[in-house]
């Protein structure tokens, strides 16, 4: 699968997380998907197969009254595609809105994502593909 193709599925994964449509991010995840979040976040840590990262995802996306995470840069590194993403988000029974960036890397094998990680800093996320900003 291209490059191109890759860069297409990110996009629809974060159309479909805006709006809470978990089932069709998993249509783009393999069965042994592994999903890695940086700490010092509630959702914080290592989660592994449909099961797990589904709950994550879930659990995660319940707790948002209304908001997005948009993909502002694309880049893809062999099988790895870069995103680097505001996220904007006001979560239930808050009045403020959560806003910052973090980029995620989205390894894919055989036209599914097998690996998901969410960095908080680019730099880490460069270095963990093997790149230098």
């Amino acid at each position: 699968m291209s490059s191109a193709n890759h860069i297409d599925i990110v996009k629809k994964i974060y159309e479909a997380l805006n709006q809470n449509d978990i089932a069709t991010i998993f249509k783009y995840f393999d069965p042994d998907i592994k999903r890695v979040e940086f700490e010092g976040t509630p959702m914080a840590g290592s989660f592994a197969g449909y099961a797990d990262v589904k709950v994550h995802f879930e659990t995660g996306r319940s707790t948002w009254a209304e908001g997005s995470c948009y993909p502002e840069r694309l880049v893809t590194e062999g099988d790895t595609v870069i995103a680097f993403v505001h996220v904007r988000v006001r979560l239930k029974d808050k009045s403020d809105w959560n806003e910052g960036r973090v980029v995620d890397t989205f390894t894919f094998r055989n036209s599914k994502v097998i690996e998901m990680r969410s960095f908080l800093k680019s730099e880490e996320a460069l270095q963990w593909v093997g790149l230098k900003e």
